[in-house]
């Protein structure tokens, strides 16, 4: 049901012709046989490649959320020490899953709206000396974009697992994962890839393989079976063939524009549809354009404005733009450009339907 002709919600994404058609096939190969993990090797190449690592890549199957789960659960055991570097929704979310599990959780909150100050975060690891460190890249309801160079030294000098969400970054713009001494680092499909939400990966380095090894955590969404599966040609579930045979169609797209021009193209996007947002008298959510992300624009509400009736106007004329929860709901709504979406007539096109309806 094509519904609504300007899609820019912040993922799932719009998806391509080009990936839809890999789900349209009769039949590929099942992952048991020699092929299924050639492609998978193909798939993990296209991503070391992209997201700048030597790293193993665990390609699995679910949404990006279970990997979030899979992650802390594989890299931390019950009583471990995490410290939860707060600056949004998601990564306040990795403190609420560790408390969960039974993690001893210190949680730096720096607001909605900033990147955090990474003094008092050296201060705190040396102090609290954690087991993991957790941060997010964008932090997608809030439209900011955390660097994380700084983390990852931090993470480092500690001697911490360092665990990063760039679900809503990863492909989009840089993430470095090497040069960022990232040691899990988090994917979803179905942001910059342009997928539905069938797929979530997690690049993984020595050290982390060393910790998870040491954990041996079991369970659906545990790492641990993919450091040796895609090797002994033996993984822990059925996997999608589909899906994978979809990633390789993504990748593909992504390696044939070119990973900087993709990346210079969400930059381009991205400040069109800020400045067209200022043009409009509307105001950013993140109080420092600098820190803005490439692949989602966070918008306050305009003052006097109900947020479901402006929505439902601008769907009314066949725009789609996300809307937000938690402490955001119904004050910041958002532009998602990443991926396929990030196209500049798109974004235009919704800007200017922006300024009829309001």
């Amino acid at each position: 049901m094509n519904k609504y002709k300007i899609g820019l919600v912040p993922g799932p994404v719009s998806i391509p012709e080009e990936v839809r058609g890999a789900y349209l096939a009769e039949f590929g190969s099942a992952d048991l046989e020699e092929e299924f993990f050639e492609l998978y090797e193909k798939n993990e190449r296209a991503l070391q490649q992209i997201l700048g690592t030597s790293n193993k890549i665990a390609i699995m199957s679910g949404e990006a959320m279970s990997i979030l789960w899979g992650a802390l659960k594989s890299a931390a055991e019950r009583g471990s020490k995490l410290l939860c570097v707060a600056n949004g929704l998601f990564s306040s979310g990795f403190g609420e899953m560790g408390q969960d599990i039974g993690l001893n959780v210190e949680t730096l909150d720096f607001g909605l709206n900033g990147i955090p100050d990474f003094n008092k975060v050296r201060e705190a690891a040396r102090r609290f000396r954690p087991d993991v460190i957790t941060a997010v890249h964008c932090e997608t309801p809030s439209g900011t974009l955390t660097p994380l160079k700084e983390l990852g030294e931090i993470s480092r000098e500690a001697g911490s697992v360092f665990i990063v969400d760039f679900v809503a970054s990863g492909c989009g713009c840089p993430v470095d994962v090497d040069a960022n001494n990232i040691d899990i680092g988090l994917l979803g499909s179905q942001k910059a890839l342009s997928m539905p939400p069938h797929l979530s990966m997690a690049t993984v380095s020595e050290r982390a393989w060393r910790q998870i090894s040491a954990v041996n955590y079991a369970g659906y969404d545990a790492l641990k079976p993919w450091r040796d599966g895609v090797q002994n040609r033996y993984l822990p579930y059925t996997h999608d063939w589909h899906a994978m045979s979809a990633l390789e169609a993504a990748l593909g797209m992504i390696i044939r524009e070119g990973i900087e021009k993709v990346y210079e193209r969400h930059e381009r996007v991205a400040k069109i549809c800020r400045d067209g947002i200022k043009e409009l008298g509307l105001e950013l959510f993140p109080q420092n354009e600098d820190i803005c992300s490439p692949t989602v624009t966070a918008v306050n509400v305009p003052p006097n404005t109900d947020w479901a009736a402006l929505n439902a106007k601008l769907r009314s004329e066949g725009v789609v733009l996300g809307g937000n929860y938690g402490p955001l709901a119904g004050r910041v709504f958002r532009f998602g450009h990443m991926g396929a979406q990030a196209r500049e007539e798109l974004v235009k096109s919704a800007l200017e339907v922006l300024k009829k309806v309001l």
